[in-house]
């Protein structure tokens, strides 16, 4: 097998024969397979089980009933079950079109490359199949934010937010990927510095469906973007920055209809401490979940802890305000910064904890193996 062409799939089932046959026309001088990976909730797979059937190159279909890592997880299955080391990945909806997968492959067989991207920004490249001027300004405005915060690693890439590209599976380390949402190019170049040269496409419109983009995607983006540039622990700080932002607005919302302040404190502090933890679900360990206790358990420890440290933080600032003469500001502060700190390390290393099996570590090195995986940064240093 020359060629694997991974295609992840969500409700594509009026695209999928369309593609199929487009796809094999196209590739009918290179050996190549089909791998659709699919989330879909519709007809789509069988669809997909159809058209396999008459098809004249192989189709196969991986099913997906969990959807764990979103579109990017799903390629990173595909290109794990292909047949060949040299994979494309592209759309379902023929915005990606087939006709083009000829250049990509013949891009990589001149030799030089570990990856080929197929780019709307380079030569007579074009985004006309954008829905609309928005979406064309949301796309030029992420690439620009991606570009300037991995100038190096994207230096050689001027569309990092397609979905269309080659890659040779062997230059990439497929375990380490922590796919989220549907940036997976982006994943796999801020992860790892890779030979990269691009050939120009027309992004067309949808041919049939409708788009899966949407406010939470958006969210899933920037997420990715903070942790690959900056670790999980930066992530985490946005997340108890907006955390305290919120608590102020309910202390004030409180006590502006008549509620003593203290038990203002106290309601705005535990709703805090709850959305924290749905917040640092979804968007920082979401990786180490499947690894980790159960969502009751984790949701346990995140709120005992959390409890404990704010009763200890407490008396804590009493005692520098009332005895070294901080101002309460400036205690505040420092406690704050001290319990930020506390506060990641013990979720990374006990809420987050991954179930473990067989003889452990020390447990110095354990420990400081976890934090250096948990709080370094993957990304561009």
């Amino acid at each position: 097998m020359q060629l694997s062409i991974v295609v992840p799939t969500y409700n594509e089932a009026p695209n999928i024969a369309e593609l199929v046959r487009r796809v094999t026309q196209a590739v009918r001088d290179i050996q190549a397979e089909i791998i659709f990976v699919d989330d879909s909730t519709d007809a789509t797979p069988q669809t997909i089980t159809d058209v396999a059937e008459s098809a004249s190159l192989p189709v196969r279909m991986i099913h997906r009933t969990h959807g764990a890592g979103g579109l990017g997880g799903a390629v990173v299955e595909g290109i794990t079950a292909a047949q060949s080391d040299v994979c494309i990945v592209m759309d379902g909806d023929l915005q990606h079109p087939p006709e083009e997968i000829p250049a990509l492959y013949a891009d990589y067989v001149r030799g030089g490359v570990d990856m080929v991207v197929a780019s709307r920004y380079v030569g007579n490249g074009r985004a006309t199949g954008l829905a609309d001027n928005t979406r064309v300004l949301v796309s030029k405005a992420s690439t620009a934010l991606t570009k300037s915060m991995f100038p190096i690693r994207l230096k050689d890439v001027t569309d990092p937010m397609t979905g269309f590209f080659l890659v040779d599976r062997r230059a990439i380390d497929i375990e380490g990927l922590a796919p989220r949402g549907f940036k997976i190019l982006l994943e796999m170049l801020a992860r790892k510095t890779l030979r990269v040269r691009e050939v120009p496409f027309e992004f067309a419109g949808r041919h049939a469906g409708e788009s899966k983009a949407s406010f939470l995607e958006g969210l899933n983006f920037i997420a990715q973007l903070t942790a690959l540039r900056f670790g999980k622990m930066s992530l985490f700080a946005i997340i108890g920055g907006l955390g305290a932002l919120a608590n102020l607005a309910l202390l004030w919302l409180f006590t502006h209809f008549g509620m003593g302040y203290i038990a203002g404190m106290i309601i705005a502090s535990e709703l805090t401490i709850i959305g924290n933890f749905v917040l640092i679900e979804r968007f920082v360990f979401q990786d180490m979940k499947g690894a980790a206790s159960g969502v009751w358990s984790r949701f346990a420890k995140s709120f005992t802890f959390n409890n404990a440290e704010l009763l200890v933080r407490i008396p804590v600032v009493a005692l520098m305000v009332h005895s070294w003469h901080f101002s309460s500001v400036i205690a505040a502060a420092i406690t704050l910064v001290i319990a930020f700190f506390v506060r990641f390390v013990f979720h990374a290393l006990v809420v987050y904890a991954p179930k473990r099996a067989g003889a452990r570590k020390s447990p110095l090195r354990e420990f400081v193996e976890d934090l250096d995986t948990q709080a370094i940064s993957p990304g561009e240093l």
